[in-house]
C-alpha cells in the first residue's frame, strides 16, 4: 500500500537532450523534460491538445539507460514519485521545484526513432 501514496505513471514524449552529470562518487543523474498530451472536445466541437510539461531526474542504471537511448523526442513512460525541494537563486531569492524521481523507464515507440 505504500508504494501508492506517492507514485506517479507517464508516458510522454522528450523534450530535449536529456542532461547528464557523472558525480564524483561515479554515479551519474539524468535531467530531462517530458511532454504529456492530453485531449478533448471544445464547447464547438473542435479537437483541442493540452501538452503539460514534467521535470523527470533519474539516478544510476535508470540515468545510463536514459542517456543510451532516451534522446529528444523519443517517447517513453517514467515511473516514479514526486520530489519537492526549494533554493536561493543568484538574486537570493527562494524559487521551489516539484520534480518526478524517476525509478522505472520504459523505451516505447520505434527503434529507428
Amino acid at each position: 500500500m505504500s508504494t501508492i501514496r506517492n507514485h506517479v505513471q507517464l508516458i510522454g514524449n522528450v523534450g530535449q537532450e536529456p542532461q547528464i552529470t557523472n558525480l564524483e562518487s561515479g554515479k551519474k543523474v539524468a535531467r530531462f523534460s517530458l511532454a504529456t498530451n492530453e485531449y478533448y472536445k471544445d464547447t464547438n466541437g473542435e479537437k483541442v491538445q493540452n501538452t503539460e510539461w514534467h521535470t523527470i531526474v533519474a539516478w544510476g542504471k535508470t540515468a545510463e539507460i536514459i542517456e543510451k537511448y532516451a534522446g529528444k523526442g523519443k517517447e517513453i513512460g517514467v515511473t516514479g514519485k514526486l520530489k519537492s525541494r526549494s533554493y536561493e537563486d543568484k538574486d537570493r531569492i527562494k524559487r521551489y521545484v516539484t520534480e518526478v524521481e524517476a525509478n522505472e523507464i520504459l523505451l516505447l515507440g520505434s527503434k529507428d526513432k
